[in-house]
């Protein structure tokens, strides 16, 4: 199959995901929602005008020509006005206005036989299970698309197959000679290792795994040493004498250890200038969610950071500045980094398979985490409404004073309209820097 067709395939793999992960998310919405008896009038995937809609029951479901979210309706979600029930347009200012159009707006969808079907009359608990429905949903598609890439396909994990071997001895730090410039042979390269070759023993000891023959060579300085590989066919015989040389402490997570100051850490061990090739080796059950909770604190810090984050996407696409790797991206910008994983025909296909597994699994988390930041329209928001309400109506009880009736999310509509707006406008920043500046993971 050519590049351009399994590009093409990788993108539209990751956007079957996205578009399934979206609907899903509005399922763990609807689902308890009906199962609560509240009455909904639409379940719609995207916005904007509507593609296909098929009604079903009191239900209307439908796909929306933007494909950037989706929604499910609910009759009743903004109570009437605690101060007239009759909704008289009694309210001046702009803010006031918003709240008491989309109160009789939420009123006229109400019919005669609704009754106690409207959300708002719903219980604190039922209104926290509706909310947290999609993120839940979410998060069990991110479980799941996690089992299958860790026990399915397996982790990448270094072998003894080398990948790379070094031409010259380099210093921590320092940098790679440049063509024809003289350079004190690698040991491994003086040994005559190419890559391809498999260790099979080192000093005598069988090769079994990558870590534990990085640690046999790094206590073998100064001290030539047996070293049996097979390259294809072949059983080669030969030495290598490891150097004493500046290398990086790791830490227990696989990455270079680094100080307060942000430097790495080094220590003097034996070093030969070989690089292992990464293989996928499927995992246990066990190890399923602890990825889970490392993914989504990982997440949860980008989520955090989002603003300055954003920012510096911005400044990127607008400047001569780098594109951080790290930084967020949109959906166009998933969409190319699945299309060029899906093109890397170097790579085995199994492995770009779980690559793009991946990415669904990392969506899912962020979708997740995403939606639960405590502002209208997230769900989060809602989920803080009616924590408000819980506490404010306790309260009340605790006191003895009448009951102040449920929260009216629709006095929040000013800061929904104001994030509304600052997410739309995050996601043209983005959308432009991944055209423009695109992220550069694969060189």
């Amino acid at each position: 199959m050519s590049g351009p067709l399994l590009f093409l395939g990788g993108v539209l793999f990751v956007a079957i995901g996205i578009a399934v992960s979206i609907a899903l998310h509005e399922v763990g919405h609807l689902l308890p929602a009906k199962l609560f008896k509240v009455r909904v009038t639409r379940y719609m995937i995207g916005f904007g005008p509507t593609i296909f809609s098929r009604k079903k029951g009191e239900t209307e479901y439908g796909v929306k020509a933007l494909p950037l979210g989706g929604y499910v309706q609910m009759i009743g979600m903004y109570p009437p006005n605690p101060e007239d029930g009759t909704l008289r347009a009694s309210s001046t200012g702009m803010f006031q206005n918003l709240a008491r159009e989309a109160r009789q707006q939420a009123s006229e969808e109400v019919g005669p036989d609704d009754g106690n079907r409207v959300f708002y009359k719903l219980p604190v608990w039922k209104k926290i299970v509706i909310m947290l429905g999609g993120p839940a949903m979410n998060i069990v598609l991110g479980i799941l698309f996690t089992a299958i890439l860790l026990m399915g396909f397996g982790s990448a994990q270094p072998t003894t197959t080398l990948s790379t071997v070094s031409a010259c001895q380099v210093a921590q730090g320092d940098k790679e000679p440049g063509p024809g410039e003289k350079c004190t042979p690698a040991p491994a390269a003086a040994a005559g290792l190419k890559p391809g070759d498999r260790i099979v023993s080192f000093d005598g000891k069988p090769a079994t795994d990558w870590n534990t023959l990085t640690e046999q060579i790094r206590q073998s300085a100064g001290r030539k040493v047996p070293v049996v590989v097979q390259r294809g066919d072949q059983t080669i015989d030969t030495t290598v004498t490891p150097v004493l040389t500046a290398r990086p402490v790791y830490g227990a997570d696989g990455q270079p250890a680094k100080d307060s100051a942000g430097k790495v850490l080094t220590q003097d061990v034996g070093f030969i200038g070989v690089g292992p090739r990464q293989a996928l080796v499927p995992q246990g059950p066990e190890t399923v969610l602890p990825a889970v909770g490392t993914q989504m604190t990982q997440v949860s810090h980008v989520v955090l950071d989002l603003p300055a984050r954003v920012i510096g996407v911005a400044k990127a696409a607008f400047s001569s500045e780098p594109r951080d790797p790290n930084g967020p991206i949109s959906v166009v910008g998933v969409g190319r980094v699945a299309g060029e994983v899906s093109a890397m025909e170097e790579i085995p296909l199994d492995a770009r398979i779980a690559s793009l597994i991946g990415i669904l699994a990392g969506l899912n988390f962020a979708l997740a985490i995403f939606n639960l930041i405590p502002l209208p329209p997230l769900d989060g928001g809602h989920v803080a409404g009616a924590l408000y309400e819980g506490i404010r109506r306790g309260i009340a009880r605790i006191f003895r004073r009448p009951d102040p009736g449920p929260f009216d999310l629709a006095k929040l509509l000013p800061v929904t309209y104001t994030v509304a707006g600052l997410l739309l406008a995050m996601g043209v920043v983005l959308i432009y820097a991944d055209i423009v500046k695109p992220v550069k993971l694969f060189g």
